[in-house]
């Protein structure tokens, strides 16, 4: 087995890398255990070929993770979650299907992850162990944040991590060498990577803009872009989260700036509301508050996690005597006391929305406070969000967000930046990542914008594999599963379209609950049945329907159970009634709850 190693970045250059010299003349390992490829047969001395497998990430924004395959070596970028949609009730999270990569899991060389964000790292707790339990390779502030979320499952010494520093080190995967290279978003140490194949040189650039300016003072490593497009490179995966937006995106500098004329006006207290992983707009806050004299005051668990995390790696740099505890604001004057909580999506229990609906313990809203919204509504999040802004200004907070001022600018690069990327690669294959098919494909009309070939545009989905081979790429019809697997509670995979379309079901028309006394001699009814109704109707306001409903069980049953005693099938009497007093109750009231005989012998 070939074994991961680490190494100092060699001297730069623009000298083309000699794959030969690399990699020697690679065959598959004998005696290696996996299961082949749909289409292959995983046997024989043939020079294999390249395969790119998306496991998530080209389908929504969310649950990213690609694995790169060559012979008996798998590398692993990146295991994301996505929050749930509409359509699904009750889901905490989802997650790849990793089920080819856990067949396949003696191949895996390590996971490298690309920056700390939960829909880049969320699924790691789960994932882990079905993986075959790799090293995982990251950035300190991502792995900071890795092994603070991994406490929260009790495997904080269960996973192996390796701290590597962004442009600084080389990793030998298998038959991967990797350089990772300093990439700007809106949390610290995000990086692309190089991965040099024996077909050639990948580069892996997700969640990124270009920011000349960035909170963090390390602008994008633009000489390294320069220099791997002058090495030829096979093939670029780029970010499509803001493809169809024109453009430049704006800088944190800016924001900064918006920032600071907003709090220098305020009158009383100032209330920020971000995302915790949102490190750098933190830091703007601390750098403002700073320089009006005002202390900082952090609220919400995640929020005081990240911050912890990012304060102890020096990725966060806490003014001195600016930063004081929550439950201390009010030792100070109101104009004199910022802020920094959760709950700027509207999420149910977070900081802001406790403290809208006056449930805070420490922070209740006066007239005069200034509440700063410092993100956009994730999509399905609109709703959550205007209650909460409605309950700020019935309190008499003045509210501002992003339609009123500029207090947020993406962490994903809009579309000049994006064709820059792609000139200075200059890759011979394009491949859009991270994005909904319909950016995928607004992307790729920037690539043809730009010069690269349509026919050297590889669009995939989920699961569909893109394969390169003496040079040539294609996207191709082999496919691995790609399903979405729910997570409920302690639950992982257990949950599937059934459990959901029977919640949906209970939650659009409610249930109906139908429970029938009989005797198990006679099979005859011996009490009047009992009626449950939850989202349906309210019995006690319908009383007319319910005796209706009564009178038409009896007369189901009696049209059903006419087996002859002992052999009467109870399952069959019930699926009758089932569909044929839903038919009833639909005649009534043109609703379709979900019906639920229960039979019970005595």
């Amino acid at each position: 087995m070939i074994t991961s190693q680490r190494t100092q970045r060699p001297p730069r250059g623009p000298k083309k890398t000699d794959l030969s010299k690399t990699f020697g003349n690679l065959t598959p390992n004998a005696g290696a255990t996996t299961q082949p490829l749909p289409g292959t047969t995983g046997t024989g001395f043939k020079k294999p070929a390249l395969r790119i497998i998306p496991m998530g990430g080209l389908e929504e924004v969310g649950k990213n993770m690609t694995a790169i395959e060559y012979g008996n070596d798998i590398m692993i970028i990146d295991a994301g979650l996505m929050f749930p949609n509409e359509d699904m009730p009750g889901i905490d999270y989802v997650i790849p299907d990793v089920s080819y990569l856990a067949d396949n899991k003696s191949k895996i060389r390590g996971l490298v992850i690309t920056h700390g964000h939960l829909d880049h790292t969320g699924a790691i707790p789960y994932l882990y162990e079905k993986l075959g339990s790799p090293m995982i390779y990251s950035a300190p502030m991502t792995v900071g944040l890795i092994k603070k979320r991994l406490e929260e499952f009790s495997m904080e010494n269960k996973v192996k991590i390796s701290t590597i520093i962004p442009g600084e080190e080389t990793l030998q995967l298998g038959c991967f060498r990797i350089e990772t290279f300093r990439l700007n978003h809106n949390i610290p140490d995000s990086f692309g990577l190089s991965i040099t194949t024996p077909e050639g040189i990948l580069v892996y650039a997700t969640d990124w803009k270009f920011d000349h300016t960035p909170a963090d003072g390390r602008p994008t490593d633009f000489s390294k872009l320069a220099q791997l497009g002058g090495q030829g490179v096979l093939a670029l995966f780029s970010d499509s989260t803001n493809a169809e937006k024109p453009g430049h995106t704006t800088s944190e500098k800016e924001i900064e700036d918006s920032l600071f004329k907003l709090v220098e006006n305020a009158r009383g207290r100032v209330i920020m509301a971000t995302f915790s992983s949102l490190i750098s707009r933190i830091q703007q806050i601390l750098n403002v508050s700073k320089r009006l004299n005002r202390k900082v005051a952090f609220s919400g668990r995640s929020m005081l996690a990240n911050v912890d995390v990012a304060a102890s790696i020096e990725a966060l740099k806490i003014p001195q005597d600016t930063m004081i505890d929550v439950a201390d604001i009010g030792k100070y004057p109101d104009n004199r006391v910022t802020v920094v909580c959760t709950g700027s999506q509207g999420e149910e229990r977070s900081a802001l929305t406790r403290i809208a609906a006056g449930e805070h313990r420490q922070i209740k809203i006066q007239k005069g406070d200034t509440v700063i919204l410092s993100s956009s509504p994730i999509p399905g999040n609109e709703r959550s969000v205007s209650e909460v802004m409605d309950n700020l200004y019935r309190e008499g907070a003045r509210v501002i967000y992003q339609k009123m001022f500029d207090v947020h600018t993406s962490g994903h690069a809009y579309q000049e930046d994006l064709k820059l990327m792609i000139g200075l690669i200059k890759p011979k294959f394009f491949i859009p990542i991270h994005g909904e098919r319909h950016k995928l494909m607004v992307h790729a009309g920037l690539a043809q914008d730009v010069g690269i070939s349509e026919a050297n545009i590889l669009v995939s989905d989920n699961g569909q594999i893109i394969e390169f081979e003496g040079g040539r790429g294609s996207v191709t019809n082999k496919r691995i599963p790609a399903s979405y697997v729910m997570v409920d509670g302690l639950g992982v995979g257990d949950v599937g379209n059934i459990v959901l379309r029977d919640r949906k079901a209970m939650a659009e028309d409610g249930i109906f609950v139908v429970i029938v006394t009989v005797n198990h001699e006679t099979g005859q009814i011996v009490t009047s049945p009992d009626i449950i109704s939850r989202g349906f109707i309210y019995m006690r306001e319908n009383e007319d329907l319910v005796h209706k409903a009564r009178a038409e069980i009896k007369r189901l049953f009696a049209k059903h159970a006419t087996v002859p005693k002992g052999r009467s099938d109870w399952g069959l009497i019930k699926t009758k009634i089932r569909e044929e007093l839903g038919d009833f109750l639909y005649k009534e009231t043109e609703r379709r709850p979900m019906v639920i005989p229960v039979v019970i012998e005595v």
